[in-house]
């Protein structure tokens, strides 16, 4: 192998090891972010659920407080 491609050669195996690396840290991430909407999605139903279910605090809307 002539010195040129086996330097072109040690090039494209370096990138070869960045890029996965790169794409295992992205993959990670991705992974990351996934779990974090999915916890988010949760937290948001349960919430509209509460907000649904819940009984009003002050009494209907067109009624005064008490200490009018």
């Amino acid at each position: 192998m002539d010195p040129n491609a086996a330097e072109r050669l040690e090039d494209l195996e370096v990138k070869l090891a960045f890029q996965d690396r790169l794409i295992r840290e992205l993959d990670s991430l991705v992974r990351t972010f996934g779990d974090r909407l999915a916890a988010a999605e949760r937290e948001l139903a349960q919430l509209k659920a509460g907000v649904r279910s819940a009984e009003p605090i002050m009494g209907p809307a067109n009624e005064p407080p008490p200490h009018y």
